[in-house]
């Protein structure tokens, strides 16, 4: 299994391909946390790589994350899957970040952050798309379960605190989690924003966060790769 980043030009979001087996050459694979302006170096890559898209995931609902799911999906008709906590969010993704005041002029914190960094690539807030195709990723009873889409298999976690439906995806072959939003180098989440909450992220990093194979890399959803044996050691979320 490989995973390739894309670094998206807003927000600097890291959207991983995930693909299949070793080789590459007309492999499955999936492409998590489609965030704005990756879809034309996935499309890229996909086309060298000879790969065959079998989903879009999205870890959490934000838009930062998903803006260009709907090209994707429609591009390779394929569904976006994503947390049933979070799928809300898709039909109204300013609004439910709390950030209505983007579409009405308004620079009121972060709204005025992603306004400023989507007009600096030539977007706007109306320009967004919800995908069509939607399913429910499976995070089972307990919390956990399985991401199956075609060869490409990942084991979901659900832990929640950024978002009510953040998702851990974890690559056991590739030794890799993508961790989203809930965990970064030396930090994690926000829980101040719409959805969020902090005595909720404090049991995911105990009971999920907490109990990863120490072995694993990190691909958080901004900023640069770790481990989680290093974040154990030294985050001061974690410690």
């Amino acid at each position: 299994m490989q995973i390739l980043v894309v670094v998206a030009p807003v927000f600097a979001t890291n959207c991983c391909v995930v693909v299949a087996g070793a080789d590459g050459r007309d492999a499955d694979c999936v492409v998590v946390d489609a965030g704005a302006g990756v879809a034309p170096e996935v499309e890229r890559l996909v086309a060298e790589r000879g790969l065959v898209p079998r989903a879009v995931v999205a870890t959490h609902g934000h838009v930062d994350h998903t803006w260009d799911a709907a090209a994707l999906c429609e591009r390779y008709d394929v569904p976006l899957r994503i947390h049933p906590a979070d799928a809300y969010r898709l039909a109204d993704p300013f609004g439910t970040l709390g950030l209505a005041a983007v579409r009405d002029g308004g620079d009121p914190g972060v709204s005025g952050a992603l306004a400023q960094a989507l007009a600096a690539t030539g977007r706007r807030a109306e320009d967004y798309r919800a995908p069509v195709a939607v399913e429910p990723l499976d995070v089972g009873p307990g919390g956990e379960g399985e991401l199956v889409a075609g060869a490409v298999r990942l084991r979901t976690l659900h832990a929640p605190g950024h978002t009510e439906g953040s998702t851990l995806l974890v690559a056991q072959e590739a030794g890799v989690v993508l961790a989203g939003d809930v965990l970064f180098a030396g930090g994690v989440g926000r829980t101040d924003l719409p959805g969020g909450d902090a005595a909720t992220m404090a049991r995911t990093l105990r009971d999920v966060v907490g109990r990863l194979d120490p072995g694993l890399g990190v691909v958080p959803g901004h900023g640069p790769t770790t481990t989680v044996d290093r974040e154990l050691a030294t985050n001061p979320y974690l410690r």
